[in-house]
Order: C-alpha cells, then sequence, then structure tokens
C-alpha cells in the first residue's frame, strides 16, 4: 500500500513538473513574440492596407478582408492599394458597396494607385474618402465592354456547323456559331447601356462631380494620374506611404500608427491548379458561352 502511494506522489509530482515547465514555455514564447512581433504596438490604433490586384474576377477575398477590419475596433483607416485594370462588373459593385459600409462604421478609407487602377478598378477607389496616385499612374476608364467571337466562317471552311437548341430567340445571344444580329445588338447595348450609366452615377456622386461632366469624359478614355487630379477624378499626387499617413491623419491617429500589411499566402494546390493564360484568354473573349460584361481597361501598350 505504501508502494501504491509512493508512486501515486511520483506521478502526481511529475506531471505538475512537466504542467510547469510547459506554461513557463509559453509564457516565454509569449513574450519573445509580444516584444518581437509587434509588440505593444499592438495596441495602437492601426492602418491596414488592404491590395487589390490583377483582373478582378471574384470579390470574396477582398470583402472578408474588409469585413475583418471593419470589425476590428483597432483598426481606425484602410488603405486600398489598386494596381488593377479592372474586371467583373458585379465584383467591382459588391467591392465598392463593401468600403461604403466600412465608412457607416467610422472608419477611414484611401486609395492608394499603383501603375494601373483603371475601369473597375476607378469604380473601387470612387467609394473611399480620399484618392492619391503617382502622377505617371493610368487610370480613368469609365466604360462598360463586352466581348464575343465568331467562329462561323471558320467552322465552315472545316466542314464544321453548330446546332443550338433554345427555349428563346435571345438564349444564345453571342453564340460563336453564328453572326449576331441587328436585334441581338440592340439588346447587348441596351444592357451595356444601363451598366455604364450606373458607373457614371457612381463616379458622379462619389466624386462630387455633376453628371453632365462625367458623361463628357465616360467614353474608356484613360489619363495620367497628373491629368486625372486636374479634372477631380483623384485628390492627390503621391504614393502607398503618403496614402498611409492621409488616412492615419483623417482618422485622428496620433503618432505613428502600426501599420497591417497583407500576409503572403501561398498554398502548393496553386502549382496544380492555377488557370493556363489560354483559358484565361478564352473567358476572356467569351468562347465560353457566356455573355461576360467587364468595367475593364484594355491600354496594354503602356507599362
Amino acid at each position: 500500500m505504501k508502494m501504491v502511494e509512493e508512486r501515486y506522489r511520483f506521478f502526481k509530482n511529475a506531471f505538475f513538473i512537466m504542467l510547469g515547465v510547459l506554461l513557463s514555455f509559453l509564457i516565454l514564447v509569449f513574450i519573445i513574440t509580444f516584444f518581437t512581433i509587434g509588440g505593444l504596438s499592438t495596441f495602437r490604433d492601426r492602418v491596414a492596407v488592404v491590395e487589390i490586384s490583377g483582373i478582378i474576377a471574384s470579390s470574396r477575398e477582398i470583402m472578408k478582408e474588409l469585413e475583418r477590419y471593419g470589425s476590428d475596433p483597432y483598426v481606425k483607416a484602410i488603405v486600398l492599394r489598386i494596381e488593377s485594370p479592372g474586371g467583373g462588373v458585379a465584383a467591382a459593385q459588391e467591392i465598392y458597396n463593401a468600403v461604403l459600409k466600412l465608412k457607416e462604421k467610422n472608419k477611414k478609407v484611401v486609395t492608394s494607385m499603383g501603375a494601373v487602377a483603371a475601369s473597375g478598378g476607378y469604380y473601387i477607389a470612387c467609394a473611399s474618402d480620399r484618392i492619391v496616385a503617382n502622377p505617371g499612374t493610368i487610370t480613368g476608364s469609365i466604360g462598360v465592354i463586352a466581348q464575343f467571337i465568331n467562329f462561323e466562317e471558320l467552322l465552315s471552311k472545316l466542314g464544321l456547323k453548330g446546332y443550338v437548341i433554345k427555349s428563346g430567340r435571345y438564349k444564345d445571344v453571342g453564340s460563336p456559331f453564328r453572326s449576331m444580329s441587328e436585334d441581338e445588338r440592340k439588346l447587348v447595348q441596351e444592357v451595356i447601356d444601363d451598366i455604364h450609366s450606373q458607373f457614371v452615377t457612381a463616379v458622379s456622386e462619389s466624386r462630387k462631380i455633376e453628371l453632365e461632366k462625367v458623361i463628357e469624359i465616360a467614353d474608356g478614355r484613360f489619363f495620367s494620374g497628373r491629368r486625372a487630379k486636374e479634372i477631380g477624378l483623384i485628390d492627390e499626387l503621391g504614393d502607398l506611404n503618403d496614402a498611409i499617413k492621409i488616412a492615419s491623419s483623417l482618422a485622428g491617429i496620433k503618432g505613428e500608427p502600426y501599420i497591417i500589411y497583407p500576409s503572403r499566402k501561398f498554398s502548393i494546390l496553386d502549382l496544380f491548379f492555377r488557370k493556363s493564360s489560354f483559358s484565361d484568354y478564352l473567358k476572356d473573349s467569351g468562347i465560353t458561352g457566356f455573355i461576360n460584361v467587364y468595367y475593364l481597361s484594355r491600354p496594354f501598350g503602356i507599362r
């Protein structure tokens, strides 16, 4: 019986010793992390930088970031770093509305434009409190584009013919197997004009520019950052650091804010499931069989 009690005390003491060592280790890790990764700065007011880059095909990840910072009481301002020629209409509009919701939570939002922030990229920027661009930034390109491709003559030369069975006369508008009729062109143009009108209205209301003046330049033309400032499309000339300083000032942050930069995420699955440039081209050209409408700028020759 005595041996059992001694063994019990031994394991009990060993358990508490191991627990103490584990707790000491965790406390040490916390202290090292606290003083090397942010330290006391994590309790300071923050400015978060959100990157919007490339063709905007989906809004999901950007909206998750914006929602997270919107609910963080320490984040007082967000800087949108836009490096994009635009993309899908709905995606741009969803991000635009997400930015407006941030402002309703008393968060200050400033846009910093990179080399290109045009069309849908500019649409998103309009929702922010202030827009900062480099003098050589390509921006503007207020307009809508839909592209179609026709294989009719090529298929004829190959001795091939496409057949479509549909429930209504407009169900296969934009089909690559035949030419588009005038009625179909008119239908597509009406949709394009409506979406374009939404873009123009958003610019007019957010930038406080008369609608007629926006219409004058809303023909797809793009501008340098310097010219965009002259006509009121942006507010300041400067870089990302300037935008961060402006955001900090607008938010009333005293002293140097703690800057949250985007984390770089990488998955090995990206190596296997990345889209090929050819498949992207097919989708962008409308060969997939759907009508793709974009807030997208095409000044590809400008770098």
